[in-house]
């Protein structure tokens, strides 16, 4: 007989991602070949643009795992917007990525309110639709070669 719980457990969380990780690692052989690499850390990425006094203008923040660049946050202050500034955020990110970190592809979510447009004038291709995600709106998964 089982108890099931609902309670946010950070012990439990961290058994099942570790349990889970094997399981994947076993079933993979892609994720098999990872394993002890320095490709299997998710290593940060981050770019900022900042005013003279410090201040942040802009900034992208992502991190890098098994050769691709993933984008979490990309912002840039809206005075700032259509100057530019996001397209060379994004393009430092992929430099690096690709150049010092072997990343072979990019990946980003957005919302249709957000910046799909832009990702798309930067080269990226929708690979996913989740329509009504939140309710109202449309996610996007694109994703985009690199070099």
């Amino acid at each position: 007989m089982f108890r099931i719980e609902t309670e946010v457990d950070k012990d439990r969380r961290a058994l099942l991602r570790a349990r889970l990780r094997d399981t994947n690692t076993t079933a993979s052989p892609a994720l098999s070949a990872l394993r002890d690499t320095p490709a299997e850390r998710e290593t940060p990425l981050h770019v900022w643009a900042l005013e003279a006094s410090g201040e942040p203008t802009g900034g992208l923040v992502a991190h890098t795992w098994a050769s691709w660049l993933h984008i979490t946050h990309l912002w840039v202050d809206t005075p700032h917007r259509g100057t530019g500034l996001g397209t060379r955020l994004l393009t430092e990110a992929e430099h690096v990525a690709h150049t010092t970190r072997a990343c072979a592809h990019s990946r980003v979510e957005t919302w249709d309110f957000q910046a799909p447009g832009f990702y798309r004038a930067q080269g990226y291709e929708v690979v996913c639709e989740i329509p009504d995600y939140p309710p109202g709106a449309t996610e996007y998964t694109l994703t985009k070669r690199l070099g």
